[in-house]
């Protein structure tokens, strides 16, 4: 979820820069035009990948951005309740 976070946010500052160059008259706003239906294209795709996710299969995010419903920052993980012993695997 972090990374698609930080995919979306370069596409929309992408589309922020689209809109500061034709303030600033930037003389081949034609060519940010295609960017922005590349953009447009990619966000489609973006949609169908981010509903692939396995809601279910997380770590708990203790910044509370991206949990499941009903999972908190300050849940405990139930990882945690998993014996390991390193000892098991350097034998």
């Amino acid at each position: 979820m972090q990374n698609a976070a930080l995919i979306r946010k370069a596409a929309m500052d992408l589309m922020i820069q689209n809109h500061s160059l034709e303030d600033f008259g930037f003389e081949y706003v034609e060519y940010f035009d295609i960017v922005r239906k590349l953009i447009e294209e990619y966000r489609l795709l973006f949609i169908d990948w981010v509903a692939g996710f396995d809601k279910w299969n997380y770590i708990i995010d203790r910044w509370g951005l991206f949990n499941p419903p009903g999972v908190g920052p300050h849940d405990q993980d139930p990882d945690d309740d998993i014996p390991f012993d390193p000892d098991d695997f350097l034998e």
